[in-house]
């Protein structure tokens, strides 16, 4: 369940601050390379997918170690295979969120315009996948180990086992 004064407390222990501040630097990443991209000898001409997928792949290693370094340094579960994959399919549903954004302003509302593309896209699509980011990676990526609790056994006393002798009458 959400609890504000839970979210108050990340906040207050610089959580939620680190988080932001390396997302901003993958941001800061990811619009670079891909402009730098687009700008560079023989690529210019290129198809600017190709530009985009490099782009947010080097902004996803940014941000991985940004977060699996500074924010969540000391949560690890030891499994940095799955820790990877589920960063990237997290980052994969963060980045479609902000498409659904776009293709409902865009097509479905028919808000056509450079500024709206950008509002959706870049305001409402980033905010709603950044809250979903930061919640995925604290519940599944960068989580807490679970605490052990040792399983105690039952013992039943013999003056209340069950008998094994049984009257037949």
């Amino acid at each position: 369940m959400w609890r504000p004064d839970a979210l108050v407390k990340r906040f207050a222990s610089g959580e939620v601050i680190t988080f932001l501040t390396v997302g901003g630097l993958g941001y800061v990443v990811d619009v670079g390379a891909f402009n730098a991209l687009r700008s560079a000898p023989g690529l210019a001409t290129a198809d600017p997918s190709f530009a985009r997928i490099l782009a947010v792949a080097l902004a996803m290693v940014v941000t991985y170690l940004g977060n699996r370094l500074v924010t969540w340094r000391g949560q690890s579960r030891g499994d940095r295979r799955r820790e990877i994959g589920l960063f990237v399919a997290f980052n994969m549903v963060g980045l479609a969120l902000s498409v659904v954004t776009l293709v409902i302003s865009h097509d479905l509302l028919g808000l056509t315009s450079r500024l709206a593309d950008n509002v959706s896209a870049n305001v409402i699509g980033l905010a709603l996948g950044t809250l979903f980011r930061y919640w995925s990676y604290r519940r599944f990526v960068f989580a807490a180990p679970a605490p052990v609790t040792p399983r105690v056994a039952r013992v039943t006393p013999p003056d209340q086992r069950p008998s094994e002798l049984t009257s037949a009458a």
